[in-house]
């Protein structure tokens, strides 16, 4: 059986599911960028993250094209350089040639815009583009929580997603609940740039699991339900980042773990 079929996802707003473990493609351009991401989706990954400014859409949809799924089997995600104020339209249109496909499932402002008086047109142009289905869902990255209201006061509208740096090391549990109780999903990047993989509470999980503290980190991410996207270029690394479904943490080491955002 296929394993990606049993792995947690997260509701979107319109019914789209968003799988927990995805895969960053940051920095993985070129060759080495396609190859990642055909070993990744054939690792059982089936959410792929990319950005405009990553310059790597065109290797991404290549793979993905390649890799024989169907195209609904995979979540796309891709994101809009603030820079491109004005031009949000455009700047999707070419994402979509670039990835080959008619729509991505989810669209991200990459930063937020350096005018402040751009951020709520930014805005609107991206729920302009998903009301006509060139996305199935929209959101931010890099937002704060003040940044987020603004947003939904203006337009009665909550981005599905805020994909911002997370790890055990930078928990927040005031700024989780903030996502919560806005209805926006928590996305975390770079989980490992920010962990320290030798911290006692890490590898002591992990042993009790017989799994890497790597594994670990990002399992603390899928049982809080917050989306992960450890990214990585080698083969081995890719599939052992994937193979984190036959186990989970108990109640008492998320606690420790959280401790550690101290």
């Amino acid at each position: 059986m296929d394993q990606h079929l049993n792995q947690p996802t997260a509701l979107l707003p319109g019914d789209v599911r968003m799988p927990l473990l995805g895969f960053g493609t940051w920095q993985a351009s070129g060759e080495a960028g396609y190859d990642a991401v055909l070993a990744a989706l054939d690792a059982g990954y089936r959410h792929i993250d990319t950005a405009t400014m990553y310059g790597n859409e065109e290797e991404v949809g290549r793979a993905i094209k390649e890799s024989g799924l169907r195209r609904e089997d995979i979540f796309i995600t891709t994101k809009l350089p603030p820079d491109r104020v004005g031009r949000e339209r455009e700047t999707i249109e070419a994402s979509l040639r670039a990835l080959d496909t008619d729509h991505v499932d989810l669209w991200l402002i990459h930063w937020p815009p350096s005018s402040p008086a751009d951020s709520i047109p930014v805005w609107r142009e991206l729920l302009a583009a998903r009301d006509e289905n060139l996305t199935r869902a929209v959101g931010v990255s890099n937002y704060s929580t003040a940044q987020i209201d603004e947003l939904i006061q203006a337009t009665e509208e909550n981005p599905a997603v805020n994909q911002i740096r997370w790890s055990p090391s930078l928990y927040d549990r005031q700024r989780h609940v903030e996502h919560r109780d806005r209805g926006v999903v928590l996305e975390g990047y770079s989980p490992f740039k920010t962990s320290d993989l030798s911290d006692p509470v890490l590898t002591r999980v992990a042993a009790a699991h017989d799994v890497s503290p790597a594994q670990v980190v990002l399992r603390w991410h899928i049982d809080h339900e917050i989306v992960v996207i450890p990214k990585s270029v080698t083969p081995e690394r890719i599939r052992a980042n994937a193979d984190i479904f036959d186990f989970s943490l108990t109640a008492e080491e998320m606690r420790d773990i959280d401790a550690l955002g101290g």
